[in-house]
């Protein structure tokens, strides 16, 4: 089975920083593009960063503070967040989708992960 797992939430002050990881199981992670979608209480989910075995891409709202990264050998998806914002507060989740392109779009991906949460405040 198919399984994605978040974990790296938790508190940070604004300015900060935290790392997500999203562990694939039983994927090969190069016939995939992996996006890390957030939502915040009362919001749509939204895409935040995609990643393919060829390009990354990122919302205008973290480009340059975030960095996707993807690591074959331990089957992971990283999510480097940087500069913090309290705005950044939302649940983050993994999600991936059996293509070589990546997408905005929740409803086009086949697998999420449960979420993790993250809190910017001071």
């Amino acid at each position: 089975q198919l399984q994605l797992v978040e974990s790296g939430g938790g508190l940070a002050q604004p300015g900060g920083s935290l790392r997500l990881s999203c562990a694939a199981s039983r994927f090969t992670l190069r016939y995939y593009a992996f996006g890390w979608f957030r939502q915040a209480p009362g919001k749509e989910r939204e895409g935040v960063s995609c990643i393919t075995s060829g390009s990354t891409n990122y919302a205008d709202s973290v480009k340059g503070r975030f960095t996707i990264s993807r690591d074959n050998a331990k089957n992971t998806v990283y999510l480097q967040m940087n500069s913090l914002r309290p705005e950044d507060t939302a649940v983050y989740y993994c999600a991936a989708r059996q293509s070589y392109s990546c997408s905005d779009y929740p409803a086009e991906y086949d697998y999420w992960g449960q979420g993790t949460q993250v809190t910017v405040s001071s």
